[in-house]
């Protein structure tokens, strides 16, 4: 059975947090978001590099501009939570390498 448009976006508190993603996939909205229209990813692209539908990404981004204020503002908290775990936990990596 194919999944009609509206069952294509699952909220489950289970997967990611409950961040919207696509069904059957742990790749969340915000993911497609930012590959298409922060790193400029085609959507052939991620469809081929991710194994998703080009359906699945066009749902996504519908998803996200229908809930955009939303979604933008989950990105927003996890670049900030990103940004302040570097300043806690400095890579080791560039210790190392006396960085």
């Amino acid at each position: 059975m194919t999944p009609t448009l509206d069952q294509r976006i699952i909220v489950d508190p289970k997967v990611r947090g409950g961040k919207p993603c696509i069904s059957g996939h742990r790749i969340s909205v915000s993911d497609v978001v930012i590959w298409h229209e922060y790193m400029a990813k085609d959507i052939d692209e991620i469809a081929l590099e991710y194994d998703l539908s080009v359906v699945d990404i066009y749902v996504a981004l519908a998803y996200y501009y229908a809930n955009q204020k939303e979604i933008d503002l989950s990105i927003q908290q996890s670049e900030k939570y990103a940004s302040e775990l570097k300043v806690k936990i400095p890579s080791k990596v560039k210790q190392r390498l006396g960085e």
